[in-house]
């Protein structure tokens, strides 16, 4: 993360050299991944390394554009995904990260962490307010139907965007033909973005 004015668009690139994403948090805060190697260490990765590596993985346009500074925050993130399935323990109830860990690469942890708050808050209200525990009651197989649906989003991004060392040529040419649909198809475009941006509560 740096203090930097972000490009205009989350962006997800795919390229020979790994994964990379520009995202914002704000008007003056960016966000940015690169894929690394599993055993690379955070001082391999000093700001400079990192912004010439990102450049060259970005499209001429946006690398041309590029505004770098002093990271605030540099880690290295797993992809990992882990989901605590039930996501109540009697009067345990789970919500956020203490409930599930997606990978970066869907952009869906905050997102997943605020509906777990929006089904808790309306169970608690219900519960106490009402004396009706039917939310609470539902509260995990409610919060899960979501829950899963952004692990399999976020999975599957992970899948088509990075490359991994022990891909096979043919895992890279079912990725390659993958990609080349979901750039070609409106039905797997539209697919993508509402599961993108998330179905109601």
């Amino acid at each position: 993360m740096s203090e930097t004015p972000p490009h205009p668009e989350i962006t997800y690139v795919r390229h020979e050299r790994g994964f990379a994403l520009a995202s914002m948090r704000g008007p003056a805060l960016s966000r940015y991944y690169i894929q690394c190697d599993l055993d690379a260490k955070l001082e391999d990765w000093p700001d400079e390394r990192f912004w010439e590596e990102l450049r060259k993985r970005l499209p001429p346009y946006m690398a041309d554009r590029l505004v770098t500074g002093t990271s605030i925050e540099k880690s290295i993130a797993p992809l990992r995904s882990f989901v605590a399935e039930p996501m109540r323990y009697g009067r345990l109830l789970l919500a956020g990260d203490s409930a599930h860990i997606v990978p970066p690469t869907g952009a869906k942890g905050l997102n997943l962490a605020v509906s777990d708050v929006f089904y808790l808050s309306r169970a608690l209200v219900e519960a106490v307010k009402r004396g009706n525990t039917r939310y609470l009651d539902s509260y995990s197989d409610t919060a899960l139907r979501r829950v899963w649906g952004a692990a399999r989003l976020s999975w599957w991004l992970t899948h088509l965007l990075h490359r991994f060392p022990d891909d096979t040529p043919f895992d890279v040419r079912a990725r390659e033909n993958q990609f080349d649909y979901l750039v070609a198809s409106e039905h797997a475009q539209a697919s993508l973005a509402e599961q993108y941006v998330g179905l109601p509560y």
